[in-house]
């Protein structure tokens, strides 16, 4: 079949079972369907037109050939070559797979029977004829003018079985799908309608179709020179793929804005720039940091009377509060493991007043616990203990795969030693952010005496609380 709106069949291996293959021509750009179906790909008229003439230039020279018919026409045997042009396949398939069974009742068929004509669909086994494939092509006429799927609205409603069936009946109104888009194209609405007569042998031949086809693309410009044709799809594929381009690279620096904020939230921003563009973060010490640990009080007999899932919501409303006080003030969260709770104020950006913004950050914790209540026990008060210390600290990314910001030294073990020492909706703090704290007059340091340290001997401590 020499004809460049048929799809060429290269080969063929038939056996003596009912499978037989085909090698047919490549057609990059899929089906019609899927063009169709594609709305972030623009069509306009002109190229509508181009690609209902292809098809019906295809199906006449197959009507005048000795194969006579197609007989299952639909937009998914329409390929799409890389021109853009349409080629029709699988023709004069009935004489290959004629030992082929069919399930009538399955869904792939139901759905191809949306295509046939009334009396194709009322002859189980028919194979089609010249007049069924004239109603078949004014479906897909439809489908390339509304760009939408036949019977969309109705199989919706009724289901594909109640349409194919209302398809059938032979008293009017006729089962067609509802014309949309096309009222301002009287003549093509009036040639669609003329394929889908009830009556086969009142619908048009394919050269009629053809030749009004083409007088309707005159009108907007559709010419018959082949060169310019092509030219003008590949121009239109063109500016559709660039604004798909624009649009993917809208979406890329959307995502990539997205998984920068979320870095941020993961490291400190001048530690996520340096891994962004490669340079190795290298450890930094700090001179005077103060570092804030928390916990639950009787977390484990908490967790002996909630769920999983009960847990997991408790500690991220009661982070979620936390992180609303933190974001006020100059401080870092380091980091949260079970229950407990690590804040730092003085790096990574150095902060001379580090130790009024925990201490401040603290009061603000333990003033929102007095009125936080756990959703699945709500008769349950929560209580936290707070320990502060003051002190210096070595700062730097461990790990290549998850990186995480952490603190080393041994300010940080006393500031865990100070919360795990420390009592039930009371801030523990160590003399040295006593001392730090001295200067303001914001805060009452109460004086606990001197208590034995695991790992530290004795030390004085103080009980941080809000001054007048």
């Amino acid at each position: 079949m020499n004809c460049s709106n048929l799809n060429k069949v290269i080969g063929a291996c038939i056996g003596n079972g009912p499978d037989a293959l085909l090698i047919t021509e490549f057609c990059s750009k899929g089906t019609l369907q899927d063009l169709l179906g594609n709305y972030s790909f623009s069509l306009d008229s002109q190229f509508k037109f181009s690609l209902a003439i292809d098809i019906a230039q295809g199906m006449l020279y197959l009507c005048e050939s000795s194969i006579g018919f197609h007989g299952n026409l639909t937009s998914s045997i329409c390929l799409i070559d890389n021109r853009f042009s349409v080629k029709i396949t699988d023709y004069g398939t009935p004489s290959l797979f004629n030992k082929v069974k069919i399930d009538y009742e399955s869904q792939e068929y139901q759905r191809e029977c949306l295509w046939k004509a009334p009396e194709v669909l009322r002859s189980i086994g028919a194979n089609g004829s010249k007049e069924g494939d004239i109603y078949s092509f004014g479906i897909i006429l439809y489908e390339i003018f509304t760009r939408e799927q036949p019977f969309a609205d109705e199989t919706a409603e009724l289901g594909i079985s109640a349409v194919i069936s209302k398809i059938k009946e032979h008293t009017p109104p006729y089962c067609r799908p509802e014309m949309k888009d096309c009222s301002k194209q009287s003549e093509l609405e009036s040639l669609i309608k003329h394929c889908w007569s009830e009556v086969p042998s009142a619908r048009p031949h394919f050269s009629q179709v053809k030749k009004v086809l083409k007088e309707q693309a005159g009108k907007y410009g559709e010419g018959t020179n082949l060169l310019d044709n092509l030219l003008r799809r590949m121009e239109q594929y063109a500016n559709n793929l660039e604004k798909l381009v624009e649009e993917k690279t809208e979406e890329l620096l959307e995502e990539k804005k997205r998984s920068e904020q979320l870095l941020y939230q993961i490291l400190p921003k001048s530690v996520a720039e340096s891994l962004k563009i490669g340079q190795p973060v290298e450890p930094e010490a700090f001179d005077s940091v103060t570092i804030y640990f928390s916990d639950i009080v009787g977390f484990t007999e908490i967790s002996a009377k909630s769920s999983p899932l009960e847990v997991v919501n408790l500690l991220n409303d009661l982070y979620v509060c936390f992180d609303g006080i933190i974001d006020k003030l100059n401080v870092y969260k380091v980091e949260t493991i079970g229950d407990a709770y690590m804040v730092v104020s003085g790096l990574p950006i150095r902060y001379p007043h580090h130790g009024k913004e925990i201490a401040t950050m603290s009061l603000a914790i333990r003033k929102a616990i007095s009125s936080f209540k756990m959703r699945h026990l709500p008769d349950h008060r929560i209580e936290i203990r707070i320990g502060l210390h003051t002190g210096p600290t070595v700062a730097g990314v461990v790990g290549v795969k998850m990186p995480r910001y952490c603190l080393f030294g041994d300010t940080v073990n006393t500031a865990s030693r100070m919360e795990s020492n420390g009592q039930a909706m009371k801030i523990h703090i160590s003399s040295v952010t006593k001392s730090k704290l001295e200067s303001c007059e914001c805060f009452d340091l109460i004086s606990r005496g001197e208590i034995n340290i695991k790992g530290k001997g004795v030390m004085e401590t103080y009980w941080l609380e809000q001054g007048d």
